[in-house]
């Protein structure tokens, strides 16, 4: 889906600091409603930094973060999620003890509204007294969002609708990166961003992932993916950033970047990956 001039997402000098060493360097990136970007760089490039600094999981040293027109930079994980921005992580998290289901159900959270009154104060102690008596509306919201979870672990074909109620430490470890990604489905996101989600796939579980985030695209989801398979970079994104010590060093359709002489220095050692097996761009 070709991007349009109005970005949804926009960083401008977005900038962090460890001490001596600069993370993230006076980043700018714009991402449009319904586009696809794609960062990718050598290991220790800046690129998670980047997303946590989206996310709201870290603060910039310098720069701003605009979300929808309004700047967003430092809000709290949890405001950024109400306001439909989601993420998976490089390593992935899930609950152990919790069932598949349960896990997805998560992500619904900024969308309850039966069993979350907006009353100030004492509006935990509704809440607690709701999901203990559970009302009717209560009821019919958690059915509701049963069948949202379960119209989502159906995307990923026959992986973890059969494991439904089964705790997520009994899964493998592609299938809880998948659980991962349902989870931030369930949130309804506007943005979503994907740190490295082939990560410990084979090329056959790489290429249902690969299917899964074309199919999100062409729904008009709008994406930011770190991913180190250039294959499946090259083939979904509409524009590929390519980060090395915290810098922007190219930026452009993939093919074009692919061939950048600075892009090449920066993977000398590990090679330019050519296909979805090679997995050196980390």
């Amino acid at each position: 889906m070709a991007e349009a001039t109005e970005p949804l997402l926009s960083l401008r000098g977005l900038t962090r600091r460890f001490g001596g060493l600069t993370a993230v360097d006076n980043i700018d990136l714009d991402l449009a409603k319904g586009g696809l970007v794609s960062i990718i760089g050598p290991n220790g490039a800046g690129k998670t930094t980047l997303f946590n600094l989206v996310t709201g999981l870290d603060r910039p040293d310098a720069g701003t973060v605009n979300f929808e027109g309004q700047d967003i930079t430092g809000l709290s994980p949890e405001r950024l999620a109400a306001r439909g921005i989601a993420r998976t992580f490089q390593l992935g998290r899930v609950f152990g003890n919790l069932s598949v289901m349960d896990n997805v159900l998560i992500g619904a959270h900024t969308r309850l509204r039966a069993v979350k009154p907006a009353v100030p104060v004492i509006g935990p102690l509704l809440e607690l007294g709701l999901a203990l008596l559970r009302p009717a509306s209560v009821k019919a919201e958690e059915e509701r969002l049963r069948e949202e979870v379960e119209a989502i672990l159906a995307r990923f074909g026959e992986r973890l609708l059969p494991r439904i109620d089964q705790p997520a430490y009994s899964l493998s470890y592609a299938n809880r990166r998948r659980v991962e990604i349902a989870r931030a489905l369930a949130l309804k996101p506007r943005l979503l961003l994907l740190d490295e989600p082939t990560a410990g796939m084979n090329p056959s579980e790489t290429a249902e992932m690969q299917a899964l985030v074309a199919e999100l695209k062409a729904g008009g989801l709008t994406i930011l993916l770190i991913e180190h398979k250039l294959e499946m970079v090259m083939r979904l994104s509409d524009r590929v950033i390519v980060m090395d010590e915290g810098q922007k060093i190219a930026e452009g359709p993939g093919e074009e970047v692919r061939g950048d002489p600075k892009v090449i220095e920066a993977y000398l050692g590990h090679g330019l990956p050519g296909g979805a097996e090679q997995e050196s761009a980390a």
